[in-house]
């Protein structure tokens, strides 16, 4: 149900596309956002919080910022279904770097840019100590942004920051690897084990809400959420309960995985030119 409606010039939009800047935009110096936001047409699409439904995409995105890297993506109308945006997403209609989301029926393709202090820094130093630790005990995968994870009974299909999945989890079949053309693995369907993602401006809401929820009902056990952004370090381990995520203790600065069966701590400090540098700390439980 949609709470508010407004009334734009006369263009042909895709279907449920999330603009995640939209929000960002409307507070800024921008003629072409202010003119559609305040032009009155026949035609009329809603806006609810940080979502941006219409009824075929036919502006391109750079027109609303340079931030968007002039690029224009069509939402078919098929792209609404669990197994139309599987489809779409492995396909080369979809730009290999965007980042789509396909959440109950809402397609979310987020245009933003990763900032670096704040995302690609905390992802680098992440990324570098689990990947180790994932290795050295023997647990199984590990991935890193860019292979997309389906879970058909939550309703979901998304890329996440990072996902690890033991080998009793594939040799169960509780998750499995999907091949498309010429048995090329592309796609992950079912539960992982561990999934990560590291919150930024567009992906707050999705990351801390929606996608919490449908990892939940993933039956994922175990969501970690990083967000840099503030003056401290938000970092929490969150693990499945019947009821919802729960957020583990934290005791002296560090959490526990029972994934991983570690204790783990996410620190940073200045570096030589101001920048920050992460360190995720490590010892056993």
């Amino acid at each position: 149900m949609v709470d508010n409606w407004i009334t734009p010039i006369p263009v042909l939009m895709a279907p449920r596309v999330n603009l995640s800047l939209i929000r960002d935009l409307s507070m800024r110096d921008d003629p072409f956002l202010q003119l559609l936001l305040k032009s009155a047409s026949s035609r009329m699409f809603p806006i609810a919080g940080d979502i941006m439904t219409t009824s075929l995409l036919s502006v391109p995105l750079h027109a609303f910022n340079e931030d968007l890297e002039g690029v224009a993506i069509d939402i078919p109308a098929a792209a609404h279904t669990l197994a139309g945006f599987r489809a779409w997403a492995l396909s080369d209609e979809v730009p290999e770097k965007r980042r789509v989301c396909f959440l109950r029926g809402r397609v979310i393709v987020d245009m933003s840019k990763e900032e670096i202090l704040t995302h690609a820094a905390v992802k680098t130093e992440v990324a570098i100590i689990m990947g180790q630790l994932v290795r050295g005990i023997d647990f199984g995968d590990f991935y890193i942004n860019g292979v997309l994870l389906t879970n058909i009974e939550a309703d979901v299909s998304n890329n996440p920051d990072m996902m690890a999945i033991s080998w009793a989890n594939l040799e169960s079949g509780k998750t499995r690897y999907i091949a498309a053309k010429k048995n090329r693995e592309v796609e992950i369907e079912g539960s992982p084990d561990w999934v990560l993602e590291i919150v930024s401006a567009s992906s707050q809401i999705k990351d801390t809400r929606d996608l919490r929820q449908a990892y939940h009902r993933a039956g994922i056990r175990e969501y970690w959420l990083i967000d840099a952004r503030g003056e401290e370090i938000d970092f929490q381990i969150l693990s499945w309960r019947k009821p919802g995520y729960v957020a583990v203790p934290i005791r002296e600065g560090w959490q526990r995985s029972k994934v991983f069966g570690r204790h783990f701590q996410l620190t940073r400090a200045r570096d030589r030119r101001g920048g920050w540098r992460y360190e995720l700390a490590v010892k056993e439980a």
